[in-house]
């Protein structure tokens, strides 16, 4: 069994007009991953990069290394994040642009509209609140929108990289649920694909909620990817434990700055996946580590003491899930490949090394035995 395995990318590692004016010049991703300190004993920060160093996506022998390092993993393409907000508003446009009109990396690759508003707390921890006037708002203006969103991707779309499942174009949306009209999307989209001479579209949906799972919008696409990495914070904090001792336990925290939100990586394991997947319309999502705290600070959520053996066994446990699906529906979502913000990556880093891509390719050589 060789699954389809969908890795997340973020294009956020270049500067662009909008950061430099909203925290500082010259800000990116890893101005937060660079000053991360540790917050407990034993707390892994800061994560330093190691074959591919504080990279910048302008440079395309990066993007040409981080396909040949997923190449290894056994990655079957990259998610590129875009951003859409409305109206013709796009940033961080530029490594994709530049995948697209240079040929190179020679890697498949599919897109993920991130349809999300943009806050400061999202990228910097030194904001103080979470309450803040969005830096970016989401629009939903209508159909006429989303034809010309398809019109501003269909380059991408033409890509003879362009991933396929089951012939279709992969088209990821983060929050489906929040598209009025998505089902004439769907159908607009499709008929202006054949229209280009292109297959229909293989739509996936994502949700944090296995609840969601009945929503009316998310049972139109054809897959939904069920993402569980706070499943262990609700269920520890909202089952085993009073609601008002947390309250008093993370107001108290707050003012200390002493997180709150810590969890061993082995014990969210059992958390971060369920047997709903095995249902072939139902996505599991596959999660190396995660450390919010570069982001967040002492108010982010943090596992720890994530290794490469640890994720194998993860892995292996999706790969249970669905084994026994249609082939074109045994796909495994990877959050992430370089999130380093959320220490959510597979990239190298000084401590472990490719530890995290040879678990994966292990893992996958192993199941198609």
């Amino acid at each position: 069994m060789k699954p389809i395995v969908i890795a997340f990318y973020l294009p956020q590692y270049h500067p662009i007009e909008e950061n430099n004016n909203w925290f500082g010049e010259g800000f990116t991703e890893w101005t937060n991953v660079g000053k991360a300190k540790p917050l407990f004993k034993g707390h892994y920060q800061p994560r330093v990069p190691a074959d591919l160093g504080y990279y910048d996506l302008r440079i395309p022998e990066v993007r040409e290394k981080q396909a040949e390092l997923a190449k290894e993993a056994g990655v079957t393409a990259f998610c590129y994040y875009h951003y859409w907000f409305g109206n013709g508003h796009t940033i961080m446009e530029r490594p994709l642009t530049e995948v697209i009109e240079y040929g190179k990396p020679d890697f498949p690759f599919c897109l993920c509209w991130a349809n999300h508003n943009w806050a400061k707390k999202e990228w910097n921890p030194d904001t103080k609140s979470l309450r803040q006037e969005p830096l970016i708002t989401m629009a939903y203006p209508g159909i006429n929108d989303a034809i010309k969103m398809f019109n501003h991707l269909l380059p991408a779309f033409k890509d003879k990289r362009y991933l396929r499942i089951d012939g279709r174009l992969a088209y990821m949306i983060l929050d489906v649920k929040k598209i009025s009209y998505f089902e004439e999307m769907k159908n607009v989209w499709n008929q202006l694909a054949k229209e280009n001479g292109l297959p229909e579209f293989f739509f996936m949906s994502y949700t944090t909620n296995i609840a969601d799972f009945d929503d009316e919008t998310i049972r139109k696409t054809d897959v939904v990817g069920l993402d569980l990495i706070r499943n262990i914070e609700l269920k520890q904090n909202y089952s085993k434990r009073s609601l008002i001792f947390n309250y008093y336990r993370n107001k108290i925290g707050g003012i200390l700055r002493i997180p709150q939100f810590v969890f061993k990586y082995k014990d969210a394991m059992r958390y971060l996946l369920d047997k709903s997947c095995e249902d072939e319309n139902k996505v599991p999502v596959i999660v190396p580590n995660w450390d919010w705290s570069p982001r967040r600070g002492a108010g982010g959520l943090i596992f720890t003491d994530s290794t490469p053996s640890l994720f194998k066994q993860h892995v292996k446990q999706a790969l249970e899930l669905i084994k026994r699906k249609p082939k074109n529906k045994q796909i495994l979502i990877l959050k992430s490949w370089n999130e380093w913000g959320e220490g959510n990556y597979m990239e190298p880093d000084l401590k472990f090394g490719k530890g995290y891509i040879q678990a994966l390719k292990e893992a996958l050589e192993e199941a198609d035995k």
